[in-house]
This record gives C-alpha cells, sequence and structure tokens, in this order.
C-alpha cells in the first residue's frame, strides 16, 4: 500500500504550526521578505537544473510531447473551468481559484520519471516531457492563471512586475548559469531537493499565517476539505481516462500511453506553492493552496498503484526494459 508521502507530513505540520502559531505583528514583513528571496533562489536553482539538451534530444518524438503539453495546459485549465461551472456552489470562490490555479501548474519532474519507469514506459521521453513541461510553465502559469481567472471575473493577481521579478527573472538568471553551475546542482540534487522543501515550508507557513489571522478556518470549515480532496480525485480520475484512452486513439504504444499517462497527470507542487504566493494576494493563498496540496498526495497515492499495475502486466510479456527495473 503506498504510504504518505514524508513532505505531507511536514506541510501539514507547518499548516498545525500556522494555526496555533502564525507569525504576526513585526515578524509579517520579516517573514514577507524572507519568502521571496527563497522563492527567487529556488526558481535560479530550477533554471541551473533543467538541462535544455533533455528537450533537444527528445524533440524527435515530437506527438507524444504535445499531447502531454496539451494536457497540462489546454485540457487541465478547460476541466477546472467546467467543473467550477457546474459545481460552483459545493466550495467557496477562493478555493475553485485554487482548483483552477492547480489546473495551470506545470508538471512534476521526479515523481513523473520514476512512476513512468517502474510502469515500464518511455523513461527518456518522460524526462524530456517532464523538463519541457516545466520549462514551459514559468512562463504559461502566469498568463493561464490570469486567462482562467479573468473569465469568471476574479482577480487576484499581483502586480506582473512580481511576476517577472520573482520567478522569470531568477529561471533565466539560473538558465544563463548552467554551462558554471549546471552539473554541480545536478550533482548534489538531494541538497538542493533538502533546500527547495525547506523553502516550501517557509512560504506555506507565511501564506497559512496570513490566511488564518483573516479567519481562514472560519471561512473554511474542515468538513470542506473532504469536498476539496472529491474535486481534486475527479479532476484526476478524468486527466487519466482522457490520456489513457486518448494515447490509444492517437495509435501510442503501451510505453508511450504510459508516459502520457504519468507525465500528463501530474501537478507540481515544488513551484506551485512559491507562484501561489506571487500569484495571488498574501491573505488568499493558504486557501488556494489547499487543492494542490491534496492534489499532491492524492495523486502520489493513485499513480504509485497504476504504475505498479502497469509493470505486473508487463512482466509476463517479458517487455520490461533493462534501464527501467
Amino acid at each position: 500500500m503506498p504510504k504518505l508521502d514524508p513532505f505531507l507530513l511536514c506541510l501539514l505540520a507547518t499548516v498545525a504550526l500556522a494555526t496555533v502559531i502564525p507569525c504576526h505583528g513585526a515578524a509579517v514583513p520579516v517573514f514577507q521578505w524572507l519568502a521571496t528571496v527563497v522563492i527567487a533562489l529556488m526558481f535560479f536553482l530550477q533554471g541551473a537544473r533543467l538541462d535544455r539538451q533533455a528537450i533537444v534530444a527528445g524533440a524527435s518524438h515530437w506527438r507524444l510531447h504535445l499531447v502531454i503539453l496539451a494536457t497540462t495546459f489546454v485540457v487541465f485549465p478547460l476541466l477546472g473551468l467546467a467543473m467550477r461551472a457546474a459545481f460552483r456552489p459545493l466550495l467557496a470562490p477562493e478555493i475553485w481559484q485554487g482548483i483552477l490555479f492547480l489546473c495551470c501548474l506545470p508538471s512534476t519532474v521526479q515523481s513523473s520519471i520514476a512512476f513512468t519507469s517502474i510502469a515500464k514506459g518511455n523513461v527518456p521521453a518522460a524526462v524530456c516531457a517532464a523538463t519541457a513541461s516545466n520549462i514551459f510553465g514559468i512562463f504559461l502559469t502566469p498568463v493561464l492563471v490570469g486567462l482562467v481567472l479573468s473569465m469568471h471575473g476574479s482577480g487576484g493577481g499581483q502586480n506582473p512586475l512580481d511576476i517577472v521579478y520573482q520567478l522569470l527573472l531568477p529561471f533565466i538568471a539560473g538558465q544563463l548559469m548552467q554551462p558554471l553551475i549546471g552539473a554541480w546542482a545536478r550533482k548534489n540534487k538531494a541538497l538542493l531537493s533538502l533546500s527547495d522543501r525547506g523553502s516550501i515550508l517557509i512560504v506555506v507557513y507565511t501564506a497559512f499565517s496570513s490566511a488564518v489571522v483573516e479567519g481562514l478556518w472560519h471561512k473554511l470549515p474542515l468538513s470542506a476539505l473532504g469536498l476539496i480532496a472529491c474535486a481534486d480525485g475527479l479532476v484526476l480520475a478524468l486527466v487519466l481516462l482522457a490520456t489513457g484512452f486518448g494515447s490509444r486513439a492517437l495509435g501510442f504504444g503501451r510505453a508511450d500511453e504510459i508516459t502520457i499517462m504519468f507525465c500528463g497527470s501530474k501537478k507540481t507542487l515544488a513551484s506551485g506553492v512559491p507562484m501561489a504566493s506571487v500569484l495571488f494576494p498574501s491573505a488568499t493563498v493558504g486557501m488556494v493552496v489547499l487543492p494542490l496540496i491534496l492534489y499532491h498526495q492524492i495523486q502520489l497515492f493513485v499513480c504509485a498503484i497504476l504504475a505498479r499495475r502497469f509493470s505486473a502486466s508487463a512482466a509476463p510479456e517479458g517487455t520490461v526494459a533493462p534501464d527501467a527495473a
């Protein structure tokens, strides 16, 4: 049975800490400044780590990458808009903003590749697709968030210059510095992953502190978390079905189908939380990221089960690739 993600436990502990001891008064600008710094550092390191060669190397499989990118940045947002139109009264407006924001995010990198490998899919294509999704997401996610929220008259965007300063410029700087520090960044992936997760916890604590002070748990009873989890689960189920049946209809083989399903259904928590703190006012960020935090665990749980089933069904056929075991 899939285990609870340890990082999710840290996130829940951080939310609990912000609920009991939120930062307030003179501590607020300090934590806001710290959150701004760690967000910029995180995107700088992402730029340094993401290998442009992976995009070039996998460009020949353009149909697969196009399907994954279309799922991530077109199908997901349209699905979110459709769900909001159908079930709008069930959740608070800020939660729907969070679900729409979730639908605009890029895919994960590590877990997409890991699950594709376990399921014996096309691992090189997964590396390329997940990397491309994150690179495009730096530019596309802010634009998509603005589009899907404005379509429903929902504001909440920050100054566009904040997006440039905190997300785009650090990422571009990291890409420019890649020849100098890229190898070091990839070699020390574990250390930098720990740094990234610590940065996310700082952002989450700052966001939820502001939300708690603004009365988060009065606006959102705990019973609503179940509805958010159901909405997340429905989004994931529909995308998995669409990518599974759609890839077969388009003539993709089993290995490519697996890659499309796992890379197309993931949403990144690592980039999502910092992006939310830049794209939304501090008073609403805590509620906006709730759907993403829950989706993170749901996608890991469901995809772990699917990956093992794909692996088990492939083994008798003798189709295990040597590098995917």
